[in-house]
């Protein structure tokens, strides 16, 4: 329990959220910290012959991912894996990124998650980063010839390297609807064959005999998170077995009162190596005795397709996928019903799209809130049906968010006011991975500085307003991306829209719009500028509006900026 100052009489203060708390949930309940290991081994006695992971057709339980994580275990600690060994998963979304994300916790190891989309040279920077020894990916070629490339420059000293086939039913149309025998990669023939431990996970016996696995204590490190690198070279975030325990209890917790334990199946489509999915799927999952729908990549007609056959009833996501599903034309073949929590996170959720998608099912559809030092949650908004348009939510149990001064980050500011949220808590990394100037930086105290800037309103709803970082500063006054890219959303014809900072002149900076339209809809870039025109205050009108048959996005599917960036760089730059 965080220790709060008292106000005169021991009334708590500098928590207007607590008279506006849901109902039945208790902002100080206890929330004693495990480690993920020991929930694993909970989950399994409790579900055993339960469904686990369904993928690509095929089922497997509680019982059946425990044996595989006892032989990944095994496997690992015969690799020479001890307890502090940094552990790679170079994985897209499959059973075996959950195997072995729980063999190598159960060998004591610290998870590092690696993007499968990332360069050679970005893998090999985060490699070098964390210490990485073993990196566990699949046989599939453009997997494989990454860590080939790795072993083979020293950079990687081994890996183990699993069967994808083995992970699919006997079907050989599902095989073939899935990848080609030329996309698969032949590890045994490699000129690297002698640091690899080939996995086909072809019974659920171990195939080995190794040391007996160590003691696992809730403080012990669990993960390094990388942060996306927004606000420079990615770090790693280090969270411990109680940050992520945590903060899955504090999920639990917020929508107890929709779930019932051994019951639910999620829709896994967001990509586990991320800090979102991580914890609102595989950890959240595991615990509560779900069954987790995986797929491996998002594919709108495919993930239609996966909720009308699987009837998941929880799916955390991003706008973005909220989006194009509301949008669907054919709303016949959209059955959302079996839906009932839908958490959406990594980018503000415009009104229009929650409204539109709860429209179409009876799902609660809520924004939440976090970061990668978080584990990822800090904050969401009720599933009472008292979220509030435009807002991050409350704070979590436990949680405490105060809106600080920016440039004395030391001093709170009035509520309403403007300021850098943040953040202290049990899910709070302890700093970054061999960065301690940079981990000294980020804290005051036990508050995390976010990075962001926001509000809290009198209720103790948070408000996110923009990064530091994106903030536009023209003419001297200082313009916000974010509400920006609101005022658009509310114009009919708009699907999705983002906006950056351009040089100029003149004024500094000044914001540049980029729209992508909505399927069968119209509108100029002259009705656009005239829509923002009674919306926006002068300065904040953008300089230029492009539309656009595509935005780029990240590998969770949220809006990227980056690209953009670069392009309008690369354009002024030329003579």
């Amino acid at each position: 329990m965080i220790e709060l100052p008292t106000a005169t009489g021991g009334a708590p203060r500098g928590r207007p959220w607590l008279a506006t708390y849901p109902a039945g949930l208790s902002w100080e309940q206890p929330l004693p910290p495990h480690a993920l290991t020991a929930l694993f081994d909970q989950s399994v006695r409790d579900h055993a012959d339960k469904p686990c992971t369904v993928f690509a057709g095929r089922t497997l339980t509680y019982r059946e991912i425990a044996a595989q994580v006892a032989a990944a275990a095994s496997l690992l600690t015969a690799q020479g894996v001890t307890k502090g060994d940094r552990i790679g998963l170079l994985l897209p979304n499959t059973p075996t990124y959950i195997v072995y994300f729980y063999a190598a916790l159960k060998c004591g190891a610290v998870v590092v998650n690696y993007n499968p989309q990332q360069t050679i040279a970005d893998l090999e920077r985060q490699i070098r980063d964390s210490g990485t020894s073993v990196m566990v990916t699949l046989d599939l070629k453009p997997l494989f010839e990454k860590v080939e490339a790795l072993l083979t420059s020293q950079v990687l000293r081994r890996a183990v390297v699993a069967s994808f086939t083995a992970l699919l039913p006997a079907s050989k149309a599902i095989v073939h609807r899935l990848f080609k025998a030329s996309d698969v990669a032949q590890p045994a023939r490699s000129t690297v064959a002698d640091r690899l431990a080939l996995d086909g996970m072809p019974s659920a016996t171990p195939t080995v005999t190794a040391a007996p696995l160590p003691v696992i204590q809730p403080s012990d490190l669990a993960v390094l998170q990388y942060t996306g690198g927004t606000t420079g070279m990615p770090k790693g975030a280090m969270l411990t077995h109680a940050n992520l325990s945590i903060n899955a209890a504090q999920l639990t917790a917020w929508s107890a009162a929709l779930l019932a334990p051994g019951r639910e199946r999620i829709l896994a489509v967001l990509p586990f190596f991320h800090v979102f999915a991580m914890t609102s799927v595989v950890i959240f999952g595991i615990g509560l005795g779900a069954e987790i729908v995986i797929q491996p990549r998002f594919v709108l007609d495919e993930t239609i397709d996966l909720i009308t056959r699987t009837r998941p009833t929880i799916m955390p996501g991003v706008p973005t996928l909220f989006a194009a599903l509301a949008m669907q034309k054919s709303k016949a073949k959209l059955d959302l019903g079996s839906l009932k929590l839908c958490l959406s996170g990594g980018a503000g959720l415009p009104a229009e799209v929650r409204n539109a998608f709860e429209a179409i099912t009876s799902a609660k559809l809520v924004e939440a809130y976090g970061l990668s030092e978080t584990s990822p949650g800090v904050t969401c908004n009720p599933l009472d049906g008292r979220a509030r348009p435009g807002s991050i939510g409350l704070p979590l149990p436990q949680t405490l968010v105060a809106i600080r001064d920016a440039d004395a980050p030391d001093r709170d500011v009035p509520l309403g006011q403007t300021g850098e949220i943040c953040v202290a808590g049990p899910q709070v990394t302890r700093g970054y991975w061999n960065r301690p100037d940079d981990s000294a930086a980020a804290f005051v105290g036990a508050y995390l500085r976010t990075g962001d800037i926001g509000y809290m309103d009198r209720d103790g709803y948070v408000f996110v307003v923009d990064r530091i970082k994106d903030v536009i500063n023209t003419s001297g006054f200082k313009v916000y991306p974010r509400h920006i890219e609101e005022k658009l959303y509310e114009h009919a014809a708009v699907e999705e829209a983002t906006v950056i900072a351009v040089v100029d002149a003149t004024r500094g900076e000044v914001p540049k719009a980029f729209v992508k339209l909505k399927a069968g809809a119209a509108a100029t870039v002259a009705e656009l500028a005239a829509h923002l025109a009674t919306r926006l205050s002068k300065i904040e009108l953008p300089a230029e509006i492009e539309l656009r048959e595509a935005l780029p996005k990240t590998v969770i599917g949220k809006l990227s900026k980056k690209e953009l960036i670069a392009e309008e760089v690369a354009k002024r730059s030329k003579p």
